[in-house]
């Protein structure tokens, strides 16, 4: 199936119904002003763009490099190249320029869409110089020099739909890559069932029903909502730093459009809702907020709800951009329950397997498993790597065979198996335990440290906004070290004999479990490197690297010095 075809439906049963909802300029007050755009519109547009680059000679399996603002031009865009059976290429424009050119020098696409500031940076840096034959520039007029979108629209083109392609079972539908926040980013291959999949796993997981309106401050999460029958309402932010959003840019357009459905990222949640509290923000209609990309922590997720209604509930599901969603656990279950077993080093509950999906522990291995058998599996309550399959669970990466054999394996039946690169266990109920990256483990004569179930235990100190545990290089073995973030704005800051105090008592809380006790050094660091897609995961490798530098200033265990 087509993954367009969950739009067409949606187009062709309600093609009067609101799509979408994008800024288009402000008020005489100042407040974002919005245009919608219909379903009938959307299917329209995406017809006239697919009869448009047709002419332009784009043809089916066409590798096509995605690099256009959310709103109308994308949405249209990416149902008409679906109705084609060209292949969108997306990378997130936010991953740096250097690793930008090597994932579209990778994916070799023949053609390329983009703003007009994409398309100069195309030209002055080289991207993909070799391979692209044809651009088209979003998000200017048709008078913009070059072929446009709004050029394309303004053709005279056939009135009966555009013929949909039918992709067989190994079509490729889109290459969706990594953010490389935890290793190089990787071209990730879906196919038409992957995405569907995903939509009905989606669907399932917050009971999501047509006719919901949903702000989606995550660019690729927004295309999942006309499949979902959902208005996606497109804030007025830069989706590269939710961490740092203007809190009115998501307030306003929920109170003015009624949105029922909110995704954001941990650390856009955090923003939104210190400003909420602050101020006692009521949002009479959210129902749930999802947010990914990394754990939310228990106080987070209770300042939160304390702005929406009694029965809404905030949603975490845990996966990849190989396999999503895996898992999902609500704010009810974590506020009643698993938090206070975080909070005592059991890692973070990410909760029950989504019921499309098989998860199994397997031995921590670092090199290629080509099977797995029994011999493998870990039981209840043992620490080790996720591996998990189901139709969501795309099966190689594109033009990395290396990368495809180390991620992927197979059971005794021969069934394909995605490896997470995270460690964690099941639990008597069978919920899943996420205890951090696999390569951020510490392996130490005294045992694994795993970094999730440590940080638990020293982020409860009231002065600690989070932490990251980090190995460096020592005679025989690595050193652990935490690494501090304190809260910020208490004051103008922390003194020195504030922070030994602190530092003191860190140690000591340390001591009290037995999964923290070999950690006896300390570095404060001021604000912690986090990835660009979500402002949430820490970079380690970069905090790892900062405490080596760092490594004159270590010592055990007496408290005393600043190490900030």
């Amino acid at each position: 199936m087509n993954v367009a075809s969950l739009v067409l439906e949606r187009a062709r049963s309600e093609p009067e119904a609101i799509a979408l909802r994008q800024p288009a300029g402000r008020h005489p007050d100042g407040r974002i002003r919005y245009e919608a755009i219909r379903y009938r519109e959307l299917d329209r547009g995406s017809d006239a763009l697919a009869y448009g680059l047709e002419i332009l000679g784009l043809r089916r399996g066409m590798r096509t490099a995605v690099m256009v603002l959310p709103g109308r031009d994308l949405f249209e865009l990416m149902l008409a190249l679906f109705k084609m059976g060209a292949v969108p290429v997306l990378v997130d424009p936010g991953i740096g320029l250097g690793k930008l050119k090597r994932c579209l020098a990778e994916a070799r696409p023949e053609v390329f869409v983009g703003t007009a500031k994409a398309q100069l940076a195309r030209r002055l840096l080289g991207w993909a110089r070799r391979t692209i034959r044809l651009s088209v520039t979003a998000g200017v007029g048709r008078s913009f020099p070059g072929h446009t979108l709004d050029g394309l629209r303004s053709l005279r083109l056939p009135d009966a739909p555009y013929p949909m392609t039918e992709p067989g079972e190994e079509t490729v539908a889109a290459i969706l890559f990594t953010s490389g926040s935890t290793g190089p980013p990787k071209g990730v291959v879906y196919r038409h069932d992957h995405l569907a999949a995903q939509v009905e796993a989606l669907r399932a997981l917050g009971a999501i029903e047509p006719g919901e309106i949903d702000l989606p401050t995550f660019p690729p999460f927004a295309l999942f909502d006309p499949a979902l029958g959902m208005t996606s309402v497109i804030p007025a932010m830069d989706p590269t730093r939710p961490g740092s959003v203007d809190p009115r840019r998501i307030l306003d357009p929920i109170e003015e459009f009624g949105a029922t459905h909110l995704f954001g990222s941990p650390a856009l949640i955090d923003t939104v809702g210190r400003y909420g509290a602050a101020r006692g923000v009521r949002l009479a209609t959210l129902r749930r907020v999802v947010s990914a990309g990394a754990p939310v922590s228990a106080g987070v997720m209770a300042r939160f709800l304390e702005m929406l209604p009694e029965a809404a509930e905030i949603l975490t599901p845990y996966g990849a951009t190989e396999c999503l969603p895996v898992s999902c656990i609500s704010s009810r279950e974590v506020l009643a329950e698993t938090a206070a077993q975080t909070d005592r080093g059991a890692g973070i509950c990410v909760g029950a397997p989504v019921p499309s999906i098989d998860v199994r522990i397997l031995e921590i291995e670092d090199g290629p498993i080509a099977r797995f058998g029994p011999e493998l599996e870990l039981g209840c309550g043992e620490i080790g790597e996720i591996v998990v399959a189901g139709p969501q669970a795309t099966e190689a990466y594109d033009a990395r065979p290396d990368a495809t054999a180390l991620a992927k394996t197979r059971d005794p039946e021969g069934r394909l198996w995605h490896r997470m690169g995270d460690v964690g266990y099941l639990d008597a109920s069978g919920r899943l335990w996420y205890c951090g990256r696999k390569a951020d483990r510490i392996e130490t004569r005294a045992g694994t440290l795993f970094s999730v179930p440590c940080e638990a235990i020293f982020d409860t100190h009231p002065d600690v906004r989070r932490t990251a545990l980090v190995g460096i290089p020592g005679r025989s073995e690595p050193i652990p070290v935490l690494c501090v973030e304190l809260h910020p704005g208490r004051g103008g800051g922390f003194s020195r004999r504030q922070k030994r105090r602190i530092e003191a008592e860190l140690l000591e809380l340390g001591r009290l479990h037995a999964p923290t006790r070999p950690i006896r050094r300390i570095l404060f660091h001021r604000r912690f490197p986090v990835d660009i897609r979500h402002n949430a995961k820490i970079d380690r490798g970069a905090l790892a690297r900062w405490a080596d530098r760092r490594r004159r200033t270590l010592r055990t265990p007496r408290p005393g010095r600043d190490a900030s």
